[in-house]
């Protein structure tokens, strides 16, 4: 575990430290980085009293990677979101709905693993139900945040928001997240149940 923990932090910082290095706007950086930032001082507070299963680690990891390259380049000049613009002839960079879909796929097993330590749920289908609500409840509140940016800075919020003129990109930012949150439940729960099993933080029958 203290392997796996310290390839976790070693590749979190090493991606933190390129992706402030020059980035586009070092404000749309701050605004990207700052939630990464924050969750992994969340997970190293509770490393000990509350350590999570490989597979919840591993894909918090991603989603900050996610933020990361989104705040260095800001999410509409992404170079990957550019070339797959350029070669399916789309309108836009859509590197944003990476961000969104992964916005409700990954905070789904992080809320499936503390729930079901928690033993908040007696169903599994209610369980299953608080969960999508809960992660398009937070895909709802970000596009608030992102709004309230919009307010207070006027235009400097463009990069931020990442809409490129997009008319339904609040509304499609929050089906992603609903879409990524459904089918984190249904891909990865058996993979999950199993983790918890193997790390003892659950019973074998569930």
């Amino acid at each position: 575990m203290q392997t796996k923990r310290a390839i976790w932090i070693a590749i979190f910082v090493i991606v933190l430290a390129w992706s402030g290095v020059g980035p586009m706007d070092y404000l749309t950086w701050a605004m990207e980085v700052v939630p990464a930032v924050v969750g992994a001082a969340v997970l190293w507070t509770t490393r000990n009293s509350f350590p999570l299963t490989s597979l919840t680690y591993i894909l918090i990891l991603i989603h900050c990677i996610i933020l990361m390259i989104g705040g260095h380049y800001t999410y509409a000049e992404v170079p990957l979101g550019n070339w797959v613009r350029d070669l399916f002839d789309h309108s836009r960079n859509n590197y944003d709905k990476v961000g969104h879909f992964a916005q409700g796929f990954i905070p789904a097993i992080v809320a499936r693993e503390v729930l079901i330590r928690l033993s908040v749920f007696n169903s599994k289908r209610w369980r299953d139900f608080f969960i999508v609500c809960l992660c398009l409840a937070i895909s709802a509140f970000y596009e608030l945040i992102e709004w309230w940016v919009a307010a207070l800075s006027g235009e400097g919020a463009d990069a931020f928001l990442g809409t490129q003129g997009y008319a339904w990109d609040t509304q499609s930012d929050m089906a992603l997240a609903l879409l990524g949150a459904i089918l984190a439940l249904l891909m990865l729960g058996r993979l999950h149940d199993r983790q918890l099993q193997a790390a003892g933080f659950v019973d074998s029958d569930g």
